[in-house]
C-alpha cells in the first residue's frame, strides 16, 4: 500500500471511506455528524468517483426519520447505501433500523456518538445514543482514533456486503469526529481490491424488481413469527469471523493490527481495564507509563461490540488478570450495570468461568475530560483496601458517593511533544487558523500532529480554546492540554475574565493580542497574571493584531496575524518556509472569494512580524498582587453554578449543587455580563435617523432604543445624550440609542447595517 499521509479530522476520515464504498448517501444534519454529509455533498459536486466508478448520489432529506426511510428504500432497490447521524437523530432512525436488519440489507450507519437529551440537551460526546440501538440487529464496530476511523470504517463496509448484516460504525463525537490527526489515507484502488464483488452482485440480485416480483414487509401471526425471527441466526453467528477476516486483510494492507478485541499492556497483567472509544487512547498511554514504572496493568480494546464474540474476548484478556474493570461511556439508570459491564459479566457466565474481581465504572459523559490521573485512579481502585465495585470517575459525586478520588497529577504523555493553547472568541477565526496551522505542520514536516478545539455551546461569540500538539510519534493524548509550552490569547479582555496561564510550563511562551504599551500593562494585566509571567520566567510577546487587521481592511479578522506570530515563536518550522506555506494556504482558502481578499490576508501576514514585540519583564512583577475582579452578589444558583461555569470551573462543581430533574431558575441572563468585545459601537446622535436597524440586527440585544419624557430624564447625568424623537406620535419624547458594552460581542453587525454611517 502506498498510502498518503494527510492531516484530517475523524469526520473526513469516515467520509473518505463511506464515499468510496457507497452508491447512495441519504443525509440530514445533526451535530457533530453534520460535516460528514457536507463533505460527501461537496465531493459529489466536484465529481469525485467512488470504487464503482460513479459519483456518490447524495440526497438530503427533511428529517432523520426520512433519511433512514430513504436508506431502507434505496437498499431494497439494490443500491449500496450509507448515512450519517448522532444522538436524537439516531433514535429517530431506530424503527427503520429494525426493518433494515430484519431484511438483512447490507449498509453502514456512521455515528458520531453523542449524548442524548435527558435532564438536559448536550451536543457533546458519549455513547448513550449507540447503546440505545443494541437490540436493532445492527452489528456495531467502534473506532478509538482518527486513524482507526479510516481503517475500521473500511472493515465495516467490507464486512456488511459479505455478511448481509447492516453495521453501525461509531466513534466519539467531537473527541474523535472533530479531532485533527496526521493519518495514512487508504486509496480507493486498494479498497476495491478487498471488496467482495460476488457478494455485491448477489445483493443486487436480491433487489426489488418488477421482472422478479416478490412480497416484503408482511404481517405474521404467533404461529410463525418466532420461527421466522430466528431464521437470521446463522448470519449473525458468521459475522464475527467475517469481520476478523477483513480486519486481517486491512492489517496486512496498512501494517496496523486489528482484531475483534485488542490487548495492550503487560502480558502478565494483574489489573486490566476493558473499554471502547476514544478513551482507549488515553488508557493505552497511561498503561505504557505505568508499565514503565513496573506495574502489571493492561487494556482490552473492544473493536466489534455487536455481535459480542465471547471466545475472541477471552483470547485477548490475559489469564493472569485478577481484577477487571469495565468502563462505560453511558448511563443506564436502574440497571445492574451499564451495557459493556453486563456483557463482560455475561461472558464469564457463558464460558462457565470463575470470574476475577470485576468492577464497573462510568466516565466521560458529554465529553467530560478523561485524563491519565483519572485512569490511574481506576487502576488504583482495583488494589484499594476498600475498592468501589461500581463507580464514576472524573466528577465529585458527593450525593451517592460513587466517584473515585483523583488525587495525583499523573503524567503519561511522552516527553518531546510541543503543546500549544490558543484562547479565542467564536467566529474570530482562531479555530480556522489553528486548523490550517496544524495541517500545514502535519502535511509539510515529519512530525505527527493533533488538534482539538473546545467550544462552549454559544459557538459564535462564545469562548474557544484550541489545543495543538506536535511530536515525533503518533499522539494518543485524547484529553485537553494541561501543561502548555505556548499560550496565545487572541482576545485581550480575557485576561480579566479567565485564568489563561493556568498550567503553562516554566520558561514557556505567552503571546497576547493587545494594544497596550509596557507601561499600560501595569494597569491592564491582573497582578496574579503578571506574577505568573515573572515567576515562571515566561517569554512574553504582544502584537496589536486588531490594528494590523483594520489597517489592511480585514476588520476584526486577526487569525492570519496570530498564526504568523505562532509560527515565528513556536519554531516548529523555519519561519520563511512557514510564511510561504501560510500564503499558499491563504490562496487555497480564500481564492474563491477574490484576489482582493487574498491580498488583504497576505498583507496582514507581511505586516505582522515587524509589530511583534517582546516585553521585558520588570522585577516588580514578582511582587504583583491582585486577581480577576470578583463577581457581584447574586442568587444562590448564580453564585454556586453560573459564576463557576462562566469562569470555566464547572468541572469542579460537585453533584450536590445540581437539581436532579434539570430544572433551573429563569431570568439569569442578566448575571452573564461577559464584556468580551474588544471594540463596541458608539452612537453618533447627529447622524442617527432613528431607523432602529442597529437594534434589530444585534444578535445579543446589546443595543436598545430608548424613548423618554423630559420628566423621566430629570436627574440623568450630563453624558446621557438624547435628541428629539422623530414622528408625530412621538412628540414630546426624547430618543437615544443605548449600547450595553458588557453584552456586546463586537461583531460589527450594527455598523454594517447602519444606513446613515459615513
Amino acid at each position: 500500500m502506498n498510502g498518503k499521509m494527510q492531516t484530517i479530522d475523524g469526520n473526513t476520515a469516515a467520509c473518505h471511506v463511506a464515499y468510496g464504498m457507497s452508491e447512495v448517501a441519504t443525509i440530514y444534519p445533526i451535530t457533530p455528524s453534520s460535516p460528514l454529509g457536507e463533505i460527501a455533498d461537496a465531493w459529489a459536486v466536484a465529481g469525485r468517483k467512488n470504487i464503482f466508478g460513479e459519483t456518490l448520489n447524495v440526497k438530503q432529506m427533511q428529517s432523520e426519520a426520512g433519511a433512514a426511510g430513504a436508506v431502507h428504500g434505496s437498499l431494497v432497490g439494490g443500491a449500496v447505501t450509507c448515512t450519517f447521524t448522532a444522538s436524537q437523530g439516531l433514535l429517530l432512525k431506530i424503527p427503520n433500523m429494525y426493518k433494515i436488519a430484519g431484511e438483512l440489507l447490507p449498509s453502514v450507519f456512521h455515528v458520531t456518538a453523542r449524548s442524548l437529551s435527558a435532564h438536559a440537551l448536550s451536543i457533546f460526546g458519549d455513547q448513550a445514543d449507540v447503546m440505545a440501538t443494541r437490540q436493532t440487529g445492527f452489528a456495531q464496530i467502534v473506532s478509538s482514533s482518527v486513524q482507526e476511523v479510516m481503517d475500521l470504517a473500511l472493515v465495516a463496509h467490507l464486512a456488511t456486503i459479505e455478511s448481509s448484516v447492516p453495521f453501525l460504525h461509531f466513534f466519539d463525537g467531537f473527541r474523535t469526529s472533530h479531532e485533527i490527526q496526521k493519518i495514512e489515507v487508504i486509496d480507493y484502488d486498494d479498497m476495491a481490491k478487498l471488496f467482495n464483488w460476488d457478494a455485491y452482485w448477489a445483493f443486487k440480485k436480491r433487489a426489488i424488481n418488477p421482472e422478479r416480483p416478490d412480497t416484503r414487509g408482511t404481517a405474521q401471526n404467533p404461529d410463525i413469527y418466532f420461527q421466522s425471527r430466528e431464521a437470521c441466526n446463522k448470519y449473525y453467528l458468521a459475522t464475527p469471523a467475517i469481520v476478523a477476516k477483513y480486519m486481517e486483510q486491512v492489517s496486512t494492507l496498512t501494517g496496523r493490527t486489528y482484531n475483534l478485541f485488542d490487548y495492550v499492556g503487560d502480558p502478565q497483567a494483574e489489573r486490566v481495564v476493558v473499554a471502547m472509544g476514544s478513551g482507549c487512547e488515553a488508557i493505552e498511554e497511561t498503561v505504557n507509563a505505568m508499565s514503565a514504572q513496573g506495574e502489571k496493568v493492561g487494556l482490552v480494546k473492544v473493536r466489534l461490540y455487536r455481535p459480542f464474540d465471547v471466545d475472541a474476548f477471552f483470547t485477548a484478556l490475559p489469564a493472569s488478570a485478577s481484577a477487571v474493570t469495565i468502563l462505560d461511556r453511558t448511563k443506564e439508570p436502574g440497571s445492574v450495570g451499564e451495557p459493556l459491564y453486563t456483557d463482560v459479566c455475561a461472558a464469564y457466565i457463558d464460558k462457565g468461568m470463575a470470574p476475577p474481581k470485576i468492577y464497573g465504572g462510568r466516565y466521560g459523559l458529554s465529553s467530560k475530560e478523561f485524563t491519565p490521573s483519572m485512569i490511574k485512579a481506576v487502576y488504583d481502585n482495583m488494589t484499594a483496601s476498600e475498592p468501589k465495585k461500581r463507580f464514576t470517575v472524573g466528577i465529585n459525586d458527593d450525593v451517592t458517593h460513587m466517584s473515585l478520588p483523583v488525587a495525583e497529577d499523573f503524567k503519561a504523555e511522552p516527553e518531546g511533544n510541543i503543546r500549544a493553547k490558543f484562547w479565542g472568541l467564536g467566529s474570530d477565526g482562531t479555530v480556522g487558523a489553528n486548523q490550517s496551522a496544524i495541517k500545514i505542520i502535519g502535511d509539510n514536516t515529519e512530525k505527527y500532529a493533533q488538534g482539538y478545539f473546545a467550544y462552549d455551546s454559544k459557538k459564535s461569540g462564545g469562548i474557544t480554546i484550541s489545543h495543538l500538539r506536535f511530536g515525533d510519534v503518533p499522539i494518543k493524548s485524547t484529553y485537553l492540554i494541561n501543561e502548555a509550552d505556548f499560550v496565545a490569547c487572541h482576545n485581550p479582555t480575557y485576561v480579566n475574565i479567565y485564568d489563561i496561564l493556568e498550567g503553562i510550563r516554566e520558561g514557556g511562551t505567552f503571546l497576547l493580542n493587545c494594544p497596550w504599551s509596557a507601561e499600560e500593562m501595569e494597569e491592564q494585566l491582573p497582578g496574579d497574571l503578571r506574577k505568573t509571567i515573572h515567576d515562571k520566567k515566561l517569554k512574553f510577546f504582544t502584537v496589536d493584531a486588531i490594528k494590523i487587521a483594520q489597517d489592511v481592511g480585514l476588520g476584526g479578522r486577526i487569525n492570519m496575524i496570530m498564526q504568523t506570530c505562532f509560527f515565528k515563536l513556536a519554531n516548529v518550522l523555519p519561519i520563511e518556509e512557514a510564511i510561504d506555506l501560510l500564503k499558499k494556504d491563504i490562496q487555497k482558502t480564500f481564492g474563491k472569494k477574490g484576489d482582493h481578499i487574498v491580498a488583504m490576508n497576505i498583507s496582514a501576514v507581511d505586516n505582522t512580524l515587524d509589530n511583534l514585540i517582546e516585553v521585558d519583564i520588570p522585577e516588580s512583577w514578582g511582587q504583583a498582587a491582585g486577581s480577576i475582579p470578583p463577581k457581584p452578589e447574586a442568587t444562590d444558583y448564580v453564585e454556586k453554578i453560573m459564576y463557576p461555569v462562566q469562569a470555566l470551573k464547572g468541572d469542579d462543581l460537585p453533584v450536590s449543587v445540581f437539581p436532579p430533574d434539570g430544572v433551573f431558575p429563569t431570568s439569569t441572563a442578566r448575571y452573564e455580563k461577559r464584556g468580551v468585545a474588544v471594540s463596541v459601537p458608539e452612537w453618533i446622535s447627529s447622524e442617527c435617523i432613528q431607523c432602529n436597524q442597529c437594534s434589530f440586527i444585534c444578535p445579543h440585544s446589546a443595543i436598545i432604543p430608548i424613548l423618554a419624557t423630559d420628566d423621566e430624564l430629570k436627574g440623568a447625568p450630563d453624558t446621557f445624550e438624547t435628541v428629539p424623537a422623530v414622528g408625530k406620535a412621538l412628540k414630546g419624547y426624547q430618543f437615544r440609542i443605548q449600547v450595553n458594552a458588557l453584552d456586546c460581542q463586537g461583531c460589527g453587525n450594527c455598523v454594517d447595517i447602519c444606513p446613515a454611517k459615513n
